[in-house]
């Protein structure tokens, strides 16, 4: 799997979807600019010592994340879309992309790949929800639909056994 960040501002957020990159074994792209550094603080904090086994790439622009991916099948989160996340099939390697906290993506990128715009349900009038939790809805969403393939399935208690009783 492929998440992708379009112009992200917030660090904290980017740190935060790059943990649960690690946690999945997902790709993190992230498209310039960026309204942070990389070697920021926050980020890394956000991060933890998850962060220098993210598997990153930057790229300058759209085009350039366009031209350095061809063929990428690309679902597109945004508010506006007429279909919800739940109603997509991910493939494999496909790549889910959201838009920066302030604007989202932009709409003429949008309309290029209407059918593969998608959104995650909420009740009145909210502008949206949290970057990171929005990845994390979709992207596990996407790895429930390929079976969790290469995750682990099982939890181990620390001090105890599943199978002892108490």
């Amino acid at each position: 799997m492929n998440i992708v960040l379009f112009e992200p501002e917030i660090p904290a957020n980017t740190g935060n979807i790059g943990r649960t990159c690690v946690a999945t074994g997902t790709r993190l792209h992230l498209i310039e600019p960026l309204g942070f550094r990389l070697n920021e603080k926050e980020i890394k904090r956000a991060g933890m010592d998850y962060w220098k086994d993210l598997d990153v790439t930057v790229y300058d622009n759209y085009q350039d994340f366009l031209d350095k991916n061809p063929g990428a099948k690309i679902y597109m989160a945004t508010t506006k879309a007429l279909n919800t996340y739940t109603e997509i099939s991910y493939e494999p390697d496909c790549f889910i992309m959201f838009g920066k906290e302030s604007a989202g993506i932009p709409e003429e990128i949008l309309l290029e790949s209407k059918d593969n715009c998608m959104r995650i349900p909420m009740i009145g009038e909210i502008r949206s929800l949290n970057l990171a939790n929005s990845a994390a809805i979709v992207l596990y969403e996407a790895l429930r639909q390929n079976n969790f393939s290469g995750m682990n399935m099982v939890g181990h208690l620390h001090h105890h056994s599943w199978n002892e009783s108490l």
